[in-house]
């Protein structure tokens, strides 16, 4: 992604993390910083550990060894401080689902102590944007899993935050939606903020991230560029998908899947 030079600043610090839940080792010593005016990836096979990561920079969650800071500040001694300054899009819509996206804001706008006026306004405009505003006064629960994470993403930008953390926040958006959000991603650096952006969708984190760390089994397999990581995998020319199945250690497998799938098929087909 093309934008001003960015900020020597951390935003966020990873280091040595390790997590471990009885004998699985979710994370497993890894280290990596999030710049101010970047889109850091973290990409990872399913169950890689990501989600452990962004949890425990959440809060959510106490290292087994290691640190990590946010802003600074230690997630589990300054919660408040760093969630005044996060906005939090998570995998599955975390969000009350008994309320309108209209009283859902509301409800954000007091617990942040948030001028009301300039909320609702404000929430208007993003869900105007995102394709949303007729449901401002729908029970949360009857809408479609898009449309709860339009609301999800709309709640998490609503204070401003310095630091955006979106844990695969296109499932379910349709491609207009995405667009936009992609918008709202450069958006977000271009102000000085940072957004750390994990996804399954390939494309668009090679569109969007600056940096990418790809994490596999808990450890982080490769961390830089997309360019950078291109050159660690002595692939020129390959796109991040195959960069990230080589650095995974997948490619092989999936070959070999490939292989099978069109010889069965192609067999079938000549029977025929």
């Amino acid at each position: 992604m093309s934008v001003e030079k960015k900020s020597n600043e951390n935003i966020v610090v990873v280091d040595r993390l390790k997590k471990f839940f009885g004998q699985k080792k979710a994370v497993n010593g890894i280290t990596f910083e999030v710049h101010a005016g970047e889109v850091f990836g973290l990409l990872g096979p399913n169950g890689a550990g990501k989600t452990t990561t962004i949890k425990t920079l959440l809060g959510l969650l106490e290292s087994t060894e290691g640190w990590v800071k946010v802003f600074g500040l230690d997630p589990l001694k300054d919660e408040v401080q760093i969630k005044q300054r996060i906005g939090y899009v998570a995998e599955e819509p975390l969000i009350y689902k008994s309320l309108t996206p209209r009283e859902l804001f509301e409800f954000i706008a007091s617990i942040r102590g948030l001028n009301g006026k300039m909320v609702t306004a404000k929430a208007k405009e993003y869900m105007e944007s995102l394709g949303a505003l007729e449901y401002m006064n729908q029970t949360i629960a009857t809408l479609s899993r898009g449309n709860k994470q339009k609301v999800q993403i709309v709640s998490a930008l609503l204070h401003d935050p310095t630091l955006l953390i979106m844990d695969d926040p296109l499932l379910g958006l349709d491609a207009k939606t995405v667009k936009v959000v992609k918008e709202i991603i450069e958006l977000q650096v271009k102000k000085g903020g940072a957004v750390l952006f994990s996804t399954h969708i390939m494309e668009v984190a090679q569109e969007l991230c600056d940096r990418i760390g790809i994490i596999n089994n808990g450890l982080i397999v490769g961390i830089g560029t997309f360019e950078e990581l291109r050159k660690q995998t002595d692939k020129a020319g390959a796109n991040l998908e195959e960069v990230f199945l080589r650095l995974t250690e997948q490619d092989e497998s999936v070959n070999t899947i490939i292989a099978k799938l069109r010889a069965s098929f192609l067999g079938n087909n000549h029977r025929t």
